[in-house]
């Protein structure tokens, strides 16, 4: 499971990743990726660090219509994005306040390794 604070949650951080309408699209998966980072933020040491890059997953109803096959999907595209920010392989994707992948039909039967090879190749492309 990803860590709270690289966790997209409100339907307004949502709306405005979309509005940018920056997305790239790979074996059933698309990737919408927000604004650039403009904002650094300091510390009371002085020490400048950005923000982490929120993330959020989202596979519609009517992809399928049972909860399971898209909640797995969702677990299947989390669990790769997390094991790529463990190694530090997210390409250009840190420059970006938020991303969404979007599941769709064409990646519901697919297995793990599909998956996050579709996945680290939207990363790099973004």
């Amino acid at each position: 499971m990803l860590p709270k604070q690289y966790r997209l949650k409100k339907r307004s951080a949502f709306q405005a990743t979309y509005k940018v309408k920056n997305s790239t699209h790979s074996g059933g998966v698309t990737l919408f990726a927000g604004k650039l980072k403009t904002v650094i933020k300091q510390d009371n040491e002085g020490s400048i660090f950005t923000p982490p890059t929120k993330v959020g997953f989202v596979v519609s109803k009517k992809v399928h219509k049972r909860a399971v096959k898209r909640n797995r999907l969702k677990r299947l595209m989390r669990e790769s994005y997390r094991l790529l920010l463990k190694d530090g392989n997210l390409g250009n994707s840190q420059k970006y306040v938020s991303l969404i992948f979007v599941g769709s039909g064409r990646a519901l039967g697919k297995d793990f390794d599909y998956i996050k090879t579709n996945i680290k190749k939207m990363l790099e492309r973004i």
